[in-house]
């Protein structure tokens, strides 16, 4: 007897993972959702030397689901390449992924299942509905509001249902992204640019904030160099075609260059200049910092936090930034590149 083909509508999720604590979190909503189970599920462990241990714990809370599930490495290269080893392992037509810190709603696996069976043929991804949770009775910090950001958020694959066949038509996630940013933006408009359709669905994901150490916002710079990859992938008007914000990298640039100018004027023994370029650069930092204490909750250790990070944040953007349009200067289209 042969295997059957699986249904039209019938999906499998695939999450991308480090196993951090929220794995566990993540699976146990799954697993309680109500309406037609995926018909697999794809775990990727994206650690570079992964034990099996960890895992132990949140595969438990899967249930009836374990029998369905599949665990796979991916050797530390990056939440794209772990979505890649991903697709290529699943058969269902459909290919949900899910990042491991977001919790699906109680109802999710009906409302996925609508999703995909209302779909048109040229439809190639159904985005979720994000939601992120902030505290009550005082202002959201910094970072929170960076997370909550992730709510209108457009193609974000927090919750990003994908056709198998469009995904591998496009060549899969560009593994050039190395982090969870802007790889989202990139297979879309791949996939847009292939003739196919997205559209917004109705299934519904919870996405909590993080715990996160005062430095997180200087590490997120990094994501400047991805940010010139797609420029040099897709021209100066990805930031509108993707409908993302360009942020403040033609700022960061000129607070950066003001303060080189004023070390440089300095060491000249030209004073008038460097004063005067001493005083962009600070009005420049000041600004930034402002804007980033005024909507928060202003206690003495965020201020503290916005004060020392706005120092940090231009040079470490600029930095980023050049080294992103120097290292992708040449990059071509992914389906040109990929095994």
């Amino acid at each position: 007897m042969t295997e059957s083909a699986p249904k039209p509508s019938a999906y499998a999720v695939v999450v991308p993972t480090l196993v951090r604590d929220t794995l566990a979190d993540c699976l146990a909503a799954l697993a309680a959702a109500t309406g037609p189970q995926p018909e697999e599920i794809v775990l990727v462990d994206d650690r570079p030397d992964p034990e099996p241990a960890p895992l132990e714990h949140p595969l438990s809370v899967l249930g009836d689901l374990r029998s369905r599930t599949t665990v796979l490495q991916s050797g530390g290269r990056g939440p794209t390449a772990a979505r890649n080893t991903g697709l290529r392992a699943v058969r269902s037509p459909w290919v949900v992924f899910l990042d491991d810190d977001v919790q699906v709603g109680p109802h999710w696996c009906e409302q996925a299942a609508r999703d995909l069976a209302e779909a048109r043929p040229d439809t190639a991804a159904i985005q979720g509905v994000i939601t992120v949770p902030l505290p009550h009775g005082r202002r959201p910090t910094d970072w929170e509001r960076c997370t909550a950001a992730l709510a209108g958020s457009r193609w974000i694959t927090a919750d990003m249902a994908y056709r198998t066949e469009a995904l591998k038509q496009v060549g899969g996630f560009d593994e050039r992204f190395r982090r969870a940013f802007r790889e989202d933006a990139d297979i879309a408009l791949r996939v847009l640019d292939a003739g196919w359709r997205i559209h917004r669905g109705q299934r519904t994901t919870r996405h909590p904030v993080r715990p996160a150490d005062r430095w997180v916002s200087v590490r997120a710079q990094r994501g400047n160099a991805d940010d010139a990859l797609m420029l040099r992938l897709h021209g100066p008007d990805w930031w509108q075609m993707a409908a993302a914000p360009r942020g403040r990298i033609r700022r960061h640039l000129a607070i950066t260059a003001a303060a080189g100018a004023a070390c440089a004027l300095a060491a000249a023994g030209r004073r008038d200049g460097a004063l005067l370029t001493a005083l962009c650069w600070a009005a420049g930092t000041a600004e930034f910092a402002w804007a980033r204490i005024v909507p928060g909750p202003r206690t003495r250790y965020e201020v503290d936090t916005m004060l020392v990070t706005s120092l940090l944040i231009p040079p470490a953007a600029t930095w980023h930034w050049l080294t992103g349009r120097w290292q992708h200067r040449a990059a071509r289209p992914w389906q040109e590149v990929s095994p």
